[in-house]
């Protein structure tokens, strides 16, 4: 029996699903997540808005393939930079130059919540990868620091951490290096550094260089 047939239906399902997608993202860009609309894509993909639930079944399932994407994305660039042989510093560059490339892709997963939206655990999981990678890269750095309440809360609460052995020392310097790059880099992309006259990179370079030196 041949499957050809199925096989092409499938193929231009994918590149159907991969245009909304597209659509949805120029979406995004110009008015914001919440003002995602199906049927203006629908229109933009030149079919009626009940077809295009054919391939997306709502709002939400199409929201989450965007962060499912996002996600996907920036774990694959980090893992990617530690496999070229990059430090805890080149993987600070390595997502600031991700955020900077695509700025809502960047705050659909790290910004500011979509009102009535709840993401599918595997979502979690996938941005674990990421934390699991900064874990891995600081655990071949030294731990100079004496403990602190947050280890000992750390050694306490630690499931989060898939399964990593490593000291709490080690989990704090990477949750403090995650909160801080980010805390950087959610202010220069939003434009709170805008007319203050200085560079958000060297900012960015300096508070990368205090964890490693703290």
């Amino acid at each position: 029996m041949s499957t050809g047939g199925t096989g092409s239906r499938e193929r231009y399902r994918a590149q159907v699903r991969a245009e909304i997608k597209q659509h949805a993202w120029e979406q995004i860009a110009t008015a914001g997540v919440s003002a995602l609309s199906l049927n203006k894509i629908a229109k933009r993909v030149g079919m009626s808005g009940p077809a295009l639930y054919w391939y997306f079944a709502s709002r939400d399932e199409l929201i989450t393939e965007l962060i499912r994407d996002a996600y996907r994305s920036l774990a694959d660039a980090v893992r990617a930079a530690v496999d070229s042989g990059a430090d805890v510093t080149g993987l600070a560059y390595t997502v600031r130059e991700w955020a900077l490339h695509d700025p809502q892709r960047y705050f659909l997963i790290y910004g500011t919540p979509v009102p009535g939206y709840q993401a599918p655990d595997d979502t979690t999981e996938i941005s674990s990868e990421i934390m699991t990678v900064l874990i891995e890269a600081f655990s071949a750095l030294p731990v100079n620091q004496p403990p602190t309440p947050f280890d000992t809360h750390l050694e306490e609460h630690r499931n989060w951490a898939q399964g990593h052995t490593v000291p709490a020392a080690t989990l704090h310097r990477a949750v403090s290096f995650w909160t801080r790059v980010h805390g950087v880099l959610s202010l220069e992309l939003a434009g709170h550094f805008t007319g203050m006259k200085f560079d958000p990179a060297l900012l960015f370079a300096d508070e990368v260089n205090t964890l490693l030196t703290h």
